[in-house]
């Protein structure tokens, strides 16, 4: 298993497991309150290679991607955060796909994203996602993160989301 940054070659793979879980939305599967053509899409991927902050898990092929940079979106401002500053790190669209789920590509990805926040002096660790994704909420919770706030808003084109924020202090004592 490797995590690298993504390249232009990716962008198909990263949209398809984008297709994968909206698909099994649709069919009752999960609860991610993703939507087909709203978020996420090519686009999606596609701006955020451009930026440079796409990153990709390979395993016998690319089984989840996921952006990380120090983006924080509107509803971030304002909330009742525990340490209060903008030097932060956050994860966003973190997408495994289906037919790799429970293997623990997830929190793989996760403990990247914390140690390459580690590695850039980033000691505050964002993420958000909707209410109704438990299963993201329940793997967050159990690697530490801790829910600060659930915002109702329209988020990425979606109408009516409660997204929860979450938040994570690394110490510089821990290891990576």
């Amino acid at each position: 298993m490797m995590i690298r940054q993504a390249n232009n070659a990716d962008i198909d793979a990263i949209v398809e497991i984008y297709d994968e879980i909206i698909t099994a939305e649709e069919k009752g599967l999960l609860s991610t309150g993703w939507i087909h053509g709203i978020y996420p899409t090519s686009k999606t991927a596609e701006e955020a290679l451009e930026r440079g902050d796409m990153y990709v898990l390979e395993d016998c092929g690319i089984l989840a991607s996921g952006v990380i940079n120090q983006i924080q979106v509107d509803v971030y401002y304002g909330a009742p955060w525990e340490h209060d500053t903008d030097d932060v790190c956050v994860l966003h669209t973190l997408a495994v796909s289906t037919g790799a789920s429970g293997r623990g590509y997830g929190r793989a990805f996760v403990e990247f994203y914390e140690q390459l926040a580690k590695e850039h002096g980033l000691m505050e660790l964002r993420i958000d996602t909707n209410a109704i994704n438990t299963a993201a909420r329940a793997l967050y919770r159990k690697m530490g993160y801790k829910e600060i706030d659930i915002v109702p808003t329209d988020f990425n084109g979606l109408p009516g989301i409660d997204l929860v924020l979450l938040e994570k202090h690394l110490d510089l004592e821990q290891n990576g």
